[in-house]
């Protein structure tokens, strides 16, 4: 078992049909997190490991205002063990990718303990920042009807942070802070350069609205 094209294909083959319904976690967020994967990892990481934990770690994806959300890593873990029996991993692989699987959800809050483990989360969280961070979090902000900001107090100087009702709340609440949370030292790098454009977005935005960039949001 290795990390081949093929076995990347087979993978994505099987996962496709169920990732088309969330569009901030869809076959291309896989990818994603699978390139991230890759350049966070280090030639003792067990490829083929982290190959099926960044294709089948949403293999459940439940909607972040689901009361159940914090079970839909555990769930994707065991509805994975069949398939990677089928795909010929082996029991120590398979138990790895299970526990890769579990331990990736923010709100799971099961600590990683392997390398690969590790690695998927810092991967799966990177999808959160940058670019595609900002994409991702207005696209999943709009789909479940959240205003873009509070007009009278855009960055919630003068009441509590509320990012069910505001987009722009999130990134205070969690994305601004994720840098200090990875575990991997490829992990931290890349969430620096990414936290960079994100900042800059939100001091231009901030300019557009007529508003100042408070500097509490640029130290997190």
């Amino acid at each position: 078992m290795d990390g081949s094209a093929d076995l990347r294909a087979r993978l994505r083959a099987i996962v496709a049909q169920r990732m088309e319904t969330d569009p901030a976690h869809d076959l291309a967020h896989l990818d994603r997190v699978w390139v991230n994967a890759q350049a966070i990892s280090d030639d003792q990481t067990d490829m083929p490991v982290l190959l099926a934990a960044s294709y089948l770690h949403d293999l459940v994806n439940l909607s972040k205002d689901d009361p159940d959300r914090h079970l839909a890593s555990r769930q994707s873990a065991q509805e994975s063990e069949p398939i990677l029996v089928k795909l010929g991993y082996g029991g120590d692989q398979i138990r790895a990718i299970l526990h890769a699987i579990e331990a990736h959800s923010f709100s799971a809050n099961i600590t990683p303990v392997s390398p690969e483990a590790c690695i998927l989360r810092d991967a799966d969280r990177l999808d959160a920042l940058g670019a595609i961070g900002i994409a991702r979090n207005f696209s999943v902000s709009g789909a479940l009807g959240r205003a873009l900001y509070d007009p009278a107090d855009p960055f919630a100087a003068n009441r509590s942070l509320d990012d069910l009702t505001y987009s722009l709340d999130h990134w205070k609440v969690k994305l601004l802070g994720l840098p200090g949370d990875m575990l991997t030292e490829g992990g931290k790098a890349l969430a620096r350069q990414r936290i960079e454009l994100m900042i800059r977005f939100l001091e231009d935005f901030a300019q557009e609205i007529g508003q100042s960039l408070p500097t509490s949001w640029t130290n997190s």
